[in-house]
This record gives structure tokens, C-alpha cells and sequence, in this order.
């Protein structure tokens, strides 16, 4: 089928290509902002005066672009991870922001960074994780970035994936794997001290739990938890008087981002993902704030960075309709002042409504996803792409869809199905007889199967502690700019 809609084609470099701008991260004392831009065609760290017009390059990275970065918690230095040639050996850098001088923090071969924690507490220190010792575990290391010296701090017997800090910047916790396909979870009271095993998960409930942070006094842990539960609920675990308690749950969704005051280390917000993201306020200082943001525009937000003083919020909206846009929120002024979007050259052309749509299959459960329809035709026999996502573990959510709007762009309906083994749904979503594409129920209702037979036919992501994240966010700094 031809292009019919009448709108203009939409280049498919301004759909995929770089961003011309995109995440934004504000200094800790908030005199800067750097961003992702192209240089010469490759994703370099950019910097300026917040609020002001002299940006320009502080990286030169001439190869796969840097997609990685942040802010040392001194305000003095960007720090970023680079790999070579796509051998995923993550490297971490330091620039010098007022000299401009870079240096390699981890000059190993075959050596793979992870970052664990930083905190506006420990200007100085960053925790990572390196495979130094033997390529096939990371154990724990304190790096310090005046004279980068790292300190192995805490050694993987070989089943740690996931190791997690205190208030105090000490690493007291860690996640290991068992045979079975569950997850242990260790505490310890000081860095000297053995490890414990406090909690375990199976199999079932160790993909949607873990930890989150500890409180600020050391002595009890947010997690992610499903034990006992549809979905993963937002939990404080206390382990010495023996009490959990539900601080945030859905029936249906798993708890995704978890926003951390950087203080006082209390929980603030927690989202959960619907068919849009939504959030539950904690807090109920920061409730006007939350209120004040969303107006700032429709689309779906999130507070990804925010200055030492907490007294501007770097703001970032995704719309089905638009690219993603960013605003620095002035929490005494209740306003926003805008920044850019992603992508300028999209508001050029018409896109398309992404629509949430659900529907009962074979065996009685509801599948939950999105269909895209092409602008200004009729939606009647319209040929329909089934856009699969990939990962498995991993989902499609509403917002800016690059593929979707492509298809969209010509005359193609796009349908998108969050099918069993697809994040953030409860555990009866998944452990079940398995649908489509391996056998059993096909996640397309009948009457969407015949249209398209007409036609064309586990990770764990770090995020500061301020922000526990999932990777679905508008370009966050530890994940792409897509």
C-alpha cells in the first residue's frame, strides 16, 4: 500500500538519527548544564551556563559517541564510561570542566566499570565495579577522583550481580544469584564484617525485586519486593526487628522509579506503569512541587535531576505527538523555564496518536499494549504492523516511538503488545502457559489476526540514589539518547 495520508514524509534520519540535544544534567550547584549533542556527527558531552547561550564541546570523542555521563559531585569535573570498538570494556573519564583536561579514571585492558554510587555527601568518591581481578566477576572498588587510586572494598565470591551502598558510602549489601534462579540478598554492618543472608527471593519474585537504598540511620533497606504479592510493591525493610512495610503497590503493576531526598534519604515518589506513567506522591512536602510540574505540560514526566541545594529540578516530558522536551523547575517560583526538545525538527511534521488498547486472550487474561493510527485516514482496513519488542525482559511503553511513528508516517497502523514476559505487569501476567510467538495465545484479538493476514505480515540498571530508575525514562544519563 502506497503513501495516502497527505502529511509529509518524514526523513527517516530526523526519526532515527541522533538527537540534537538531549540529556540534560544540571550541576550540583546548579551554575551548569551540560547535554548530549552531536560533534561532527558523533554524541559529545556539551556544557554551559545554566539559562545561558555559551555551550560548547568538553569531550571530543570522534568514534560511537558517548551515550553515558555525569556530574562529579564537586561540580569541577563530568565523568563518563567509554568502551572501544563496541567491546562493551566500559571506561570511566573525568574532564575537568574549567580546564578542560580529561583523564582516564581506569586504564585496563579487557576491564569492564560498572558504576555502583556517587553522593553529594562524598564529593571525592565514586563506587564501581571492575572485573580487575578476574573477567568473570566484579568486585567492589572506591575510587578516588583526586588522585584515582581505587580501593577494592568488597570481593565477589562469583554469584554477586548487584552490590549496593549505605548512606555512608560503604559497601553493606549485595545481591547473588543461586542455582535455582532466585537471588539472596546480604547484609553486613561494616565493610570488615561476613556477609549475612537476610532475605531470598525464588525465581518467580527475583525479577521484579531488589534493593533500593538504605535509610539514612543504615539500619533498614527500601526494596522492591513481590514476595507474598501480584506485583512488586515498594517496600522498608527493617531486618533487625523483623518488619516489612508497604510503602507503595498496585494490584497489577509493578512499583518502577523511586525517587530518593538526598538528604534525608526518605522516600519521596514512586511510579508505577500503567498504560501511562503515574506517580505516588510520599512526600506530601514536595506534593505541591509534583502538582506545580505537571501542569508544566500533558505528557508523561519525570524528575530526573535536581541541584545539592534540591532548590531546581531538572524536568524531562515524553509525548506520543512530540519529542521529548526538558524544563529546570524553580521549586520556590512554582514555574518552569523551558529548555529545548530533542528533536526540533520533528515539530515540522504531523505525528501520530499512540493509544493505549487491551484485550482478553485465549486463556482469559487481559493483554495490555498500544496501537499507533496514521494521521487523517480513516481507520478502516488500514494494513497493521505487529511491532514486537525486544529484550524479552523489557516492554513497550506510551510516549515518542521512532519506529512507530515511521510506520504511522506511512499509512501503516502499529500495534505494539506488552505480551507475557514483557516488564512491569504483575506475575500471573507471565507465569503462565506461554503466548505468542513460542505456542499457545496469540496476543492479537481475531479481528486484528485477519487485518494483518491481509497485509504484510535481565538487567539491573544503575541510577543515583536520588533517582532509582528504570531504563524506560526520557534519556536518562545512564542510558541511551535514543
Amino acid at each position: 500500500m502506497g503513501y495516502t495520508s497527505g502529511d509529509a514524509l518524514i526523513p527517516r534520519s530526523i526519526l532515527f538519527g541522533n538527537p540534537e540535544r538531549a540529556t540534560p544534567l544540571l550541576s550540583p550547584d546548579g551554575r551548569r548544564l551540560a547535554y548530549l549533542a552531536p560533534l561532527d556527527g558523533v554524541l559529545n558531552v556539551w556544557l554551559g551556563s545554566t539559562g545561558g547561550a555559551d555551550y560548547q564541546p568538553v569531550t571530543r570523542d570522534q568514534d560511537r559517541g558517548i551515550r553515558v555521563y555525569f556530574w562529579g559531585r564537586d561540580s569541577r569535573h563530568i565523568l563518563y564510561l567509554q568502551d572501544k570498538g563496541g567491546d562493551e570494556n566500559w571506561r570511566l573519564f573525568a574532564v575537568a570542566v574549567e580546564a578542560q583536561t580529561e583523564r582516564e579514571l581506569t586504564p585496563y585492558r579487557d576491564v569492564q566499570v560498572r558504576i555502583v554510587e556517587h553522593d553529594k555527601h562524598f564529593p571525592n568518591d565514586v563506587v564501581i565495579a571492575m572485573n580487575r581481578e578476574d573477567a568473570r566477576r566484579h568486585d567492589a572498588y572506591r575510587l578516588d577522583l583526586r588522585t584515582g587510586k581505587a580501593e577494592r572494598v568488597a570481593e565477589n565470591p562469583g554469584n554477586v550481580v548487584q552490590w549496593v551502598t549505605d548512606t555512608a558510602l560503604q559497601v553493606r549489601g549485595a545481591v547473588a544469584s543461586r542455582e535455582d534462579g532466585g537471588f539472596d540478598l546480604l547484609l553486613r554492618t561494616t565493610e570488615r564484617d561476613p556477609w549475612v543472608t537476610t532475605l531470598s527471593w525464588n525465581a518467580e519474585d527475583a525479577l521484579t525485586s531488589g534493593p533500593v537504598s538504605f535509610t539514612q540511620d543504615g539500619q533498614s533497606l527500601f526494596l522492591r519486593d513481590s514476595r507474598g504479592a501480584n506485583a512488586a510493591r515498594l517496600v522498608r525493610l527493617s531486618p533487625s526487628a523483623g518488619q516489612l512495610a508497604v510503602l507503595a503497590e498496585d494490584p497489577d503493576y509493578d512499583v518502577a522509579e523511586v525517587m530518593i531526598h538526598p538528604d534525608t534519604y526518605e522516600v519521596q515518589l514512586a511510579s508505577f506503569l500503567r498504560a501511562r506513567r503515574e506517580w505516588t506522591v510520599l512526600d506530601p512536602r514536595i506534593a505541591e512541587d509534583v502538582d506545580a510540574v505537571r501542569a508544566l505540560k500533558d505528557g508523561d514526566f519525570l524528575i530526573y535531576d535536581r541541584t545539592d541545594a534540591d532548590d531546581r529540578w531538572l524536568v524531562g516530558f515524553t509525548e506520543d505527538q512530540a519529542p521529548a522536551s526538558y524544563y529546570v523547575y524553580d521549586r520556590a517560583g512554582k514555574r518552569g523555564a523551558f529548555l529545548f526538545t530533542a528533536r526540533p525538527a520533528l515539530e515540522r511534521y504531523t505525528l501520530a496518536a499512540m493509544e493505549p488498547v487491551s484485550f482478553t486472550s485465549r486463556d482469559g487474561l487481559t493483554l495490555y499494549g498500544y496501537v499507533t493510527w496514521p494521521p487523517g485516514v480513516p481507520r478502516d482496513r488500514l494494513p497493521l504492523v505487529l511491532n514486537v519488542h525486544g529484550g524479552p525482559w523489557h516492554r513497550d511503553v506510551w510516549g515518542y516511538d521512532p519506529e512507530a511513528q515511521w510506520l504511522a508516517n506511512r499509512s501503516y497502523a502499529c500495534l505494539q503488545v506488552n505480551f507475557r514476559g514483557s516488564t512491569g505487569r504483575c506475575i500471573r501476567t507471565w507465569w503462565t502457559p506461554c503466548d505468542w510467538p513460542s505456542g499457545g495465545a496469540s496476543p492479537i484479538p481475531s479481528a486484528w489476526r485477519s487485518s494483518a493476514a491481509r497485509t504484510a505480515a535481565t538487567r539491573r540498571w544503575w541510577a543515583p540514589r536520588s533517582l532509582r530508575i528504570s531504563s524506560d525514562a526520557p534519556y536518562p544519563s545512564w542510558a541511551p539518547a535514543t
